[in-house]
């Protein structure tokens, strides 16, 4: 899954996009090196960031897929957002997937609204919201609270007369460096709900801060823990680098350890 972000303020510059024609060239490359999800978001998720309106989000993010469907029209397009009424408008325009980093929880109409799409929902653990998810992070036990998160919100989905779910752990919402590394070594406890994992974990902070670089200077790191995360049972990686994360993919099938089939 590669990232196209409409946003001004993403954490890491090279991922922003304002211009159609860096888009659509991003775009290119990255369905090139074997990018099989282009995931476009207009927010800024990033510890402390300014949450736009549906309508604001709507202006940055349904052009980008009206415009991506129609260059790449057998390309299957992601739309990042919280907001029911994007995610129907979005799909509208050419997306085939929800990418929702709040579980529902900020737009009650969201699952409503996956529903009644009818398209794949990747549901994702978050403690608190964007602007405060990094203050003070605390769990007893934080793989056992993911777990039991999402077995609530899959009751709810179901309930919903949403069957087709993605997991995603929620690496860096919510969490501690240290949480995110318990996370990722248990990654394999969550394939007990039968659903495939999602792995978003490109060049964030817990990369880079154990690195002591930025995020400019951790695709190396990135590669590292795709690499884990793939031993360890995800099914999908969520990155800035396709080129990188397909050469990691490739070298683990020819591992004599299998691994899942990514979407």
């Amino acid at each position: 899954m590669g990232i196209l972000n409409m946003t001004r303020d993403s954490f890491y510059a090279p991922s922003r996009h304002q211009a159609s024609d860096a888009l659509l060239s991003t775009a290119e490359r990255m369905l090139q090196a074997g990018a099989a999800i282009l995931d476009i978001g207009g927010q800024s998720t990033r510890p402390g960031s300014h949450t736009l309106s549906a309508e604001e989000e709507a202006a940055a993010v349904i052009p980008a897929v009206a415009a991506l469907h129609e260059a790449f029209p057998d390309a299957i397009l992601s739309i990042d957002t919280f907001y029911g009424s994007v995610a129907t408008a979005a799909v509208a325009a050419g997306a085939s997937l929800v990418n929702d980093i709040s579980a529902g929880t900020i737009d009650p109409q969201m699952f409503p609204a996956v529903a009644a799409l009818n398209v794949p929902y990747v549901l994702m653990h978050m403690q608190g919201r964007p602007d405060t998810m990094q203050q003070h992070p605390y769990y007893d036990n934080v793989t056992q609270e993911v777990l039991d998160f999402f077995i609530e919100k899959l009751a709810l989905l179901k309930k919903a007369g949403v069957t087709d779910v993605v997991l995603d752990p929620g690496f860096g919402f919510g969490k501690t460096h240290a949480h995110n590394f318990t996370l990722l070594k248990d990654l394999r406890q969550f394939s007990i709900l039968n659903c495939p994992l999602l792995l978003g974990v490109s060049r964030k902070g817990t990369i880079y801060r154990t690195l002591g670089t930025t995020a400019e200077g951790a695709l190396n790191g990135t590669t590292v823990l795709n690499t884990i995360g793939l031993m360890n049972g995800a099914h999908i990686l969520r990155v800035h680098d396709v080129k990188e994360a397909m050469e990691a993919i490739l070298l683990l099938q020819h591992y004599p350890e299998t691994i899942p089939s990514c979407l």
